[in-house]
């Protein structure tokens, strides 16, 4: 078997395949050719010279940044294969977001995945999170690569927000959420849950919501979270209503316009009590797009790789825990890879 590292190895722009000559995620600088895991600006930058990644997620970037984001786009369905330079590369579903994929990296019998972000639990909004067999070498984030972190049940924290409307009826209950990803599955899981009233959404999320609705996720009834002046009657209307927007739209005057507000935030990073005290939330829901500890070990374990490089979050523990194991495992100590949204 052939050194993993003559195949990807971490640059200061990213994973870099040199027999393939692409990087993955590249974050520092345009690069002339970038195969994406998926659509935040974390991973998922304009200016490429070709970019290769899943049909949703190249709309995604169409979307953000315009159609002109990079000067050749190829789209690869999940399990398609392709050759580039003698290496093989397939997407398999990674459960983060809409269009989200692990790269799936072959040559001379070596197979290595990047796996980007990613969750195990089921989401209505993307397809959920596939296991690749014959895994010789795992890339695994680590964003929640701590065992504190234990995510409770999606379903129940969008209980929470409803018992919070039935409770305190008079008041909008304003939910910050990442406009990509987190809010329109807040958005899809209060469906689920029964809520069958229009829910509010800041401009930020509308072309993101109408793009994932063009892909077959139904959103239900959505309207403007637009404010009339300060005194004008029509702002009653927003009490007892949900309304959506990215957390640093509540923080400003903007949300402080609407009547008796009381501020929730989706994120993992609710379950730490002082980030929720920092940012003033009401309301703390714990919702990840990302993998808790059970997750990422259960993963690791599930994946079953002769290596693991951890990289994206709290390396170290993950590193620890899988050399317990038994398992080779290194920290890549990628940099540029942001915690927003979660």
């Amino acid at each position: 078997m052939i050194r993993p590292d003559l195949l990807l190895h971490p640059t200061p722009k990213g994973l870099y395949c040199p027999p393939g000559d692409f990087y993955i995620d590249p974050v520092r600088g345009a690069v002339d050719r970038a195969v994406i895991t998926h659509g935040h600006a974390d991973h998922a930058r304009a200016g490429h010279g070709a970019v290769l990644a899943t049909p949703e997620t190249l709309a995604i970037m169409a979307v953000r940044y315009g159609e002109t984001f990079t000067a050749r786009r190829q789209s690869l369905a999940y399990g398609e294969r392709l050759d580039i330079n003698g290496v093989t590369i397939w997407l398999a579903p990674a459960g983060h977001i809409l269009g989200s994929a692990q790269i799936v990296v072959e040559w001379r019998g070596l197979r290595m995945v990047a796996a980007g972000d990613y969750k195990r639990r089921p989401d209505p909004t993307c397809q959920g999170f596939e296991v690749v067999p014959d895994t010789h070498v795992f890339i695994t984030e680590a964003t929640f690569g701590l065992p504190v972190f234990q995510h409770p049940d999606d379903r129940g924290e969008i209980a929470r927000l409803l018992d919070s409307l039935a409770l305190f009826p008079d008041r909008t209950h304003l939910v910050g959420a990442y406009s990509l990803g987190k809010a329109q599955r807040v958005i899809r899981l209060l469906r689920e849950a029964g809520w069958d009233r229009p829910i509010y959404i800041h401009g930020a999320l509308d072309r993101l919501c109408t793009l994932y609705e063009t892909e077959g996720v139904a959103l239900g009834p959505l309207a403007p979270a637009t404010l009339p002046g300060r005194h004008s009657g029509p702002v009653e209307l927003f009490r007892g209503e949900i309304v959506i927007g990215p957390p640093s739209a509540f923080t400003d005057k903007w949300g402080q316009r609407f009547p008796d507000p009381l501020f929730a935030f989706a994120s993992g990073w609710m379950g730490v009590r002082q980030r929720a005290r920092q940012r003033g939330v009401e309301l703390p829901l714990i919702l990840s797009d990302h993998a808790d500890w059970t997750e990422l070990t259960a993963t690791i374990t599930d994946v079953s790789p002769e290596e693991v490089w951890i990289t994206y979050g709290r390396e170290d523990a993950l590193v620890r825990w899988a050399e317990l194991q038994g398992r080779k495992a290194r920290p890549l100590r990628l940099v540029g890879y942001e915690e927003e949204g979660e």
